[in-house]
């Protein structure tokens, strides 16, 4: 005879799990009182949403699912930020919370809270499980929907009796699961195929626009090969950053609200935009009404939803980005380049159009951001918070390849990027992980820094402070007439709570400091934290105010180098 919770662990195991993020609570005891013993790593977080936050920068460094545990109510509760971030962004992982004992559901007991109810909007696919004979099915379910098709998050609700609950072995169901109605399309329709191919060839100004599906699809070979194949600039959404190296001739960087100008400017002057693994949001698109205005549409997508949702294209492809893409250079054999003039125009705009970087004896982040990317030789992982932070390191670091940048993308979650730094750090403890932060969003989930010191996780920490919720403020300055409107941080001494969690730090406060201080970060055998004292009142630029197209960017470059506003 086995418990629920006995069940549970041995499932889990039975899928791979190595790691859970988790924090205790009275509903989930008994998985507790088997983990104490059980041959699976359980990481103590101070909060169910850095549990949460680190399952997901676990599954996107390692591409595999990830997992956090919580109780009942409030501890449930606090996973939903998380949930939703990685509903919005695609990760795969599996939530498994506690519940009240079934014959108490819907009776307001103790610590209930209908998360099934609640999360249902922001799941992929959520389970109630009342008798502990589903258990393994179960699990075994949730990990192929988490993992396949468009990947998600999948919540698994426990009521305490189920877990205590003591089934044979032979009663415990087992097999394959059963889905009716879920059968991820993977292939490609080979006429839809051969139809985006002949656009492609008939193309006088080709770009392909890569999301975060091509990372999600392990597809940065087929994008490149596909790239190089007809000489196609390649621009990225702000999650595909890393599908394609940063120096490679081809790669024009991150487009949208944010992006680079010549980016904005290509898909703007587009006749072919080939949409792969992106969903055409609204930080991408500006004013839909004008984006890529003279440009016929190939959408590649492995989720039907997402095709036609927010742009019609002239030719859908619904299919794993990997797969169609290779089948599409099987077909094409070797064509040639077929867009030397375009080629010609989009590298002058990237010389006329550089991304903003000034030289004035001042700490700006930006400088920060390069000479991190210098000092790893565009390698490590990197994390981010949300906000400013965000997007200088979007916009400067040098990423090489895939699955090495992670953030919240579509939600936009602040406090995401600590916690995240310490599940990329488990899933891959050989590499440099580094997080950089906002002093507003760094203070979301400081207590995690309890976790890295207790389990001594050598992440690097940068704080780009300016004492602000920086990109509030900037829209503030920009279309509210400076009207601060509390926005403004008191200074903080983070150096100080770092040392009193037995962390090491440094507050860097002029130009001249700013290698030292990377170099004895980066080389430092531990968890250290930077405090950067940057200006104040730096700006993300180019940046294309809400409503307008991308073309219609404000803080761009002159020809002169300098900006315009």
């Amino acid at each position: 005879m086995k418990t629920g919770a006995a069940i549970l662990i041995e499932s889990l195991k039975e899928e791979g799990v190595e790691i859970i993020f988790g924090y205790p609570g009275g509903a989930v005891l008994p998985i507790y009182d088997e983990l104490y013993d059980a041959q699976v790593t359980h990481i103590l977080v101070r909060h169910e949403q850095a549990a949460v936050h680190a399952a997901d920068g676990y599954a996107r460094a390692s591409g595999r699912v990830g997992v956090c545990l919580s109780t009942s109510g409030p501890g449930a509760c606090n996973l939903i930020s998380g949930i939703a971030t990685a509903n919005m962004d695609s990760v795969p992982i599996v939530a498994l919370t506690g519940q009240v004992p079934t014959g108490m559901l819907g009776n307001d007991a103790f610590q209930e809270s209908d998360i099934t109810g609640i999360t249902l909007p922001i799941t992929k696919h959520n389970y109630l499980v009342k008798d502990a004979r589903d258990i393994k099915m179960t699990v075994k379910s949730a990990f192929y929907i988490a993992g396949t098709g468009r990947n998600g998050p999948v919540l698994i609700d426990l009521p305490k009796d189920v877990l205590t609950a003591k089934v044979a072995a032979e009663e415990v169901l087992s097999g394959e699961p059963e889905l009716r109605g879920y059968k991820p399309t993977l292939k490609g329709h080979a006429k839809q195929i051969k139809k985006a191919l002949d656009l492609i060839l008939s193309a006088k100004k080709p770009v392909i626009y890569a999301g975060g599906g091509v990372i999600a699809a392990e597809a940065s070979e087929e994008l490149i090969r596909t790239a190089e194949l007809f000489c196609l600039p390649v621009t990225t959404t702000l999650m595909g950053l890393g599908a394609i190296p940063a120096d490679h001739p081809l790669n024009l960087g991150m487009l949208g609200m944010h992006g680079t100008e010549y980016a904005n400017y290509a898909v703007s002057e587009t006749d072919l935009l080939i949409a792969v693994g992106a969903r055409f949001d609204d930080r991408v698109t500006g004013k839909l009404s004008h984006f890529a205005p003279h440009a016929k549409i190939i959408h590649i997508d492995i989720d039907p939803a997402e095709i036609g949702k927010n742009v019609n294209p002239d030719v859908p492809i619904v299919g794993d980005a990997k797969s169609v893409l290779a089948d599409m250079i099987c077909m094409a054999e070797n064509k040639g380049c077929i867009s030397e003039p375009w080629l010609e125009q989009v590298k002058l705009w990237r010389k006329n159009h550089p991304l903003r970087v000034v030289n004035d004896g001042k700490v700006h982040p930006q400088n920060i951001i390069r000479k991190l990317s210098e000092l790893l030789d565009g390698g490590g992982i990197i994390v981010s918070e949300v906000g400013q932070n965000q997007m200088w390191a979007a916009q400067h670091y040098g990423f090489t390849r895939p699955r090495q940048w992670i953030s919240s993308g579509g939600l936009g979650t602040m406090g995401y990027g600590f916690p995240a730094a310490i599940g990329a750090w488990f899933a891959k403890p050989e590499e440099t992980v580094v997080v950089i932060a906002g002093d507003g969003s760094f203070q979301m989930n400081i207590q995690e820094l309890a976790t890295v010191a207790q389990y001594k996780i050598p992440v690097k920490i940068v704080i780009l402070n300016n004492m602000y919720l920086g990109m509030v403020r900037q829209w503030q300055e920009l279309f509210y007439d400076r009207r601060y409107s509390y926005t403004e941080l008191p200074p903080v001494d983070f150096v100080g709570i770092a040392k009193a969690y037995g962390i090491e730090g440094m507050r860097v406060d002029s130009v001249g400091q700013i290698d030292e201080a990377l170099r004895t970060a980066l080389t430092y055998n531990g968890p250290y934290l930077l405090d950067f004292r940057i200006e104040r009142e730096e700006n993300v630029f180019p940046m294309v105010p809400a409503g307008a197209a991308i073309s219609e960017m404000i803080g761009k470059h002159n020809h002169n180098g300098g900006s315009e506003s």
